[in-house]
């Protein structure tokens, strides 16, 4: 099995960071674009989709700027992170990604967030 490498995306949205934060950070926000189903207990996330779970302990959370989960099952060393990120002059937006994939897995994975972030942005009402 090849090894992990990570990669980072950068998607422009059109949100306040404080909404966007409920969007990545509360189960609620989470289950509306990122999985069918997601409940939390003692800070670990379970993910539903199709009717499998991944767990998840939320192992950082910066209010209205960042969250980085790590997969319970996963090498302790992977994780993925969203990162609110805000340009000072323009306000502009943007929602940074970062995760780990196998070189064999890397443009599937892209493509899921791809699509993902699709979901996303229609929930907030833009893109």
């Amino acid at each position: 099995m090849s090894e992990k490498k990570k990669f980072n995306l950068e998607y422009a949205l059109r949100s306040s960071p404080r909404i966007l934060f409920s969007f990545i950070s509360e189960p609620n926000g989470l289950a509306q674009w990122f999985a069918d189903d997601v409940n939390v207990r003692d800070q670990v996330f379970t993910f539903t989709w199709d009717g499998e779970t991944q767990k998840a302990k939320l192992v950082s959370l910066k209010e209205n700027k960042l969250v980085r989960f790590k997969w319970v099952d996963d090498d302790p060393q992977y994780f993925f992170e969203m990162e609110i990120v805000q340009d000072e002059l323009t306000n502009d937006v943007a929602l940074n990604i970062t995760d780990f994939a196998t070189p064999e897995t890397l443009s599937e994975r892209i493509s899921i967030w791809d699509n993902q972030i699709d979901y996303l942005m229609s929930v907030l009402g833009g893109g």
